[in-house]
């Protein structure tokens, strides 16, 4: 074969690769999707039958519009991102769907129809986010353009977080954390922490050089400059004082977990992250001294069973961990349990709900789909070369990760309980969105990153 057919062919071979292997990963995403929506279409059935004995196929075929939308969003993967991960999707729709499935069968125990149960807004929000997560992907070709905003999506971010404590958008609620239109109610924080993974990756990317600069060796630890705290005791603060004026325990952590995870990652210095966790102890045990509401949530957490609390202040934590114990390892089955119970059980005890109808095994499931969904973000950001894509995809997986702990541990008692919801599974509009423009955004990131022919990811 002479040189000339030689390289011919050569081209012909890497231009078939370049076809094949995106389409194999969208095949793999395409049979992992189905998958993802015959568990959940069987989970529906499965609360219909153990609840009420009968299937409402009317349900079901509501069930269809977002199942559908997944679909639809998989097929514009197809077109305009062929090469995006194709594990993050099938996850996201499987933990909605299994929220769906929890939160109607607590409004099948409570009597709620139509506009009136949280099923039926669930389903609605889930239209609204895989919209924006269509959009998202459509829009955002290039997702190194919003390097270009960093500054405006911080302001974005800031503005969003003091919404709920402006006279008159404010929601009633324990926290100030909600915004109300008359029509219906937004929880901006949400949104916010996107603002601000983006603002920060942006900003870490610019100062990363004064960030690493040598400090001081200290108990085998390089410990930064003082003058390099500045960033950090800013968000610090910032943090603080959204636990102090909106009374957000959960919001102020996420954000400064968030933040901290990011600067190790664009430092690699340990030293960050020991700093980051003194400043956290030492803000959580000034807030549990200074403010009544966080000193109740430490006292529920540390003496949750005294017969004093469990009648008032303990009680929907006692009560969503004897939910969990009466599931046990498999479960009292869907649609058979009374998870209906515990208070906010849509809501904040979604896991508790989900846990004693699932039992151990499926809890364990659902923590594996959120490690592997985490592990996948994170993948994605290590593999990349753009130091923004890394920094921003690492970000958003960690918040994900972050906030899964939060919840979890707060509701089986590992760490004092905040006001977060559990992604994905949860009831809460504002909170669905914010978590599938996520989704959207690491499959736009993945995909150019796989598209890079230095970087592979199995």
């Amino acid at each position: 074969m002479t040189a000339p057919e030689l390289t011919a062919d050569t081209a012909v071979v890497r231009a078939l690769k370049k076809i094949r292997v995106p389409q194999t990963q969208r095949n793999r995403e395409l049979a992992l999707l189905i998958f993802a929506l015959v568990i959940n279409a069987c989970a529906v059935a499965l609360v219909q039958l153990g609840a009420t004995g009968v299937i409402d196929a009317k349900f079901l075929v509501y069930c269809g519009g977002p199942a559908a939308l997944t679909v639809a969003l998989h097929i514009v993967l197809r077109l305009t991102a062929r090469a995006a991960d194709p594990f993050v999707l099938p996850i996201a729709t499987l933990l909605t769907g299994l929220g769906i499935a929890m939160i109607y069968r607590l409004d099948i125990a409570e009597r709620y129809h139509g506009w009136a149960a949280d099923s039926t807004r669930q389903l609605a929000w889930s239209l609204i986010a895989l919209v924006g997560a269509i959009a998202v992907v459509l829009v955002l070709k290039n997702y190194r353009l919003l390097f270009r905003y960093t500054y405006l999506s911080g302001l974005a971010g800031i503005l969003l977080l003091i919404l709920p404590v402006i006279p008159g958008l404010g929601a009633d609620g324990n926290a100030d954390i909600w915004v109300d239109f008359g029509i219906f109610s937004f929880q901006p924080g949400e949104l916010a922490k996107i603002f601000l993974a983006i603002f920060f990756a942006g900003y870490l990317v610019r100062t990363r050089e004064s960030l690493t600069s040598t400090g001081t060796r200290f108990l085998g630890v390089t410990w930064p400059r003082v003058r390099e705290f500045a960033p950090l005791l800013v968000v610090w603060l910032i943090s603080l004082g959204i636990i102090v004026m909106q009374r957000d325990l959960g919001t102020g952590v996420l954000i400064f977990g968030m933040f901290v995870a990011m600067l190790y990652v664009a430092t690699g210095k340990t030293g960050w992250v020991l700093i980051g966790v003194i400043l956290a102890v030492a803000g959580a045990f000034a807030a549990s001294r200074l403010l009544p509401y966080v000193g109740e949530r430490f006292t529920n957490w540390l003496d949750a069973f005294n017969p004093n609390l469990i009648d008032n202040t303990s009680y929907q934590l006692v009560n969503g961990i004897f939910g969990l114990a009466q599931g046990g390892l498999l479960g009292t089955g869907l649609g058979q349990g009374r998870p209906y119970l515990t208070p906010l059980a849509a809501s904040d005890y979604i896991f508790p709900s989900l846990g004693e109808e699932l039992g151990l095994i499926g809890v364990f499931a659902m923590l594996c789909l959120y490690m592997v969904f985490t592990s996948r973000g994170i993948r994605i950001g290590l593999a990349g070369q753009d130091d923004f894509g890394k920094l921003l995809a690492t970000g958003l997986s960690f918040t994900i990760a972050l906030q899964v702990f939060i919840m979890v541990g707060g509701v089986t008692r590992l760490i004092p309980l905040t006001g977060l919801t559990t992604p994905f599974l949860a009831a809460g509009g504002s909170s669905l969105v914010a978590n599938w423009i996520i989704v959207a955004l690491l499959l736009r990131i993945s995909d150019a990153v796989r598209s890079r022919p230095r970087v592979v990811i199995g």
